[in-house]
């Protein structure tokens, strides 16, 4: 599926529904918000070690929190007429020159921190 077509269906999802009058960037912020801390939340009070592989139940449940995250994501740059995954690949240029791989190679400072731009 691409964006366009998630963000068509997306838009029927929610007309059907008539829930486009609760669509307002503001509230489509703190969902978004909400749903991220979902995902925090299952990485929760687990070890940094452990984060790495989830028991098949908890993927299931971040599988799951990623899609609500990628909805209203993709919802709210609907509103501005932002394409996320063009959005993506120009901040991913951006953070290029701002993080240039021989200044900042095993490190994890922000570009502030060594002097980047």
């Amino acid at each position: 599926m691409t964006i366009v077509q998630l963000t068509e269906a997306l838009d029927e999802f929610a007309g059907a529904r008539d829930w486009g009058q609760f669509h307002s960037p503001k509230n489509l912020a703190m969902a978004l918000s909400v749903e991220v801390a979902e995902i925090v939340e299952l990485f929760q009070w687990i070890k940094e070690e452990d984060s790495h592989s989830l028991a098949p139940e908890k993927l299931a449940d971040l599988k799951d929190e990623i899609g609500d995250v990628m909805i209203y994501l993709t919802n709210l740059a609907h509103k501005f007429d932002i394409n996320p995954l063009e959005a993506a690949a120009e901040k991913l240029e951006k953070n290029k020159k701002k993080y240039p791989a021989a200044l900042v190679r095993g490190k994890s400072a922000k570009y502030t921190e060594y002097g980047g731009r």
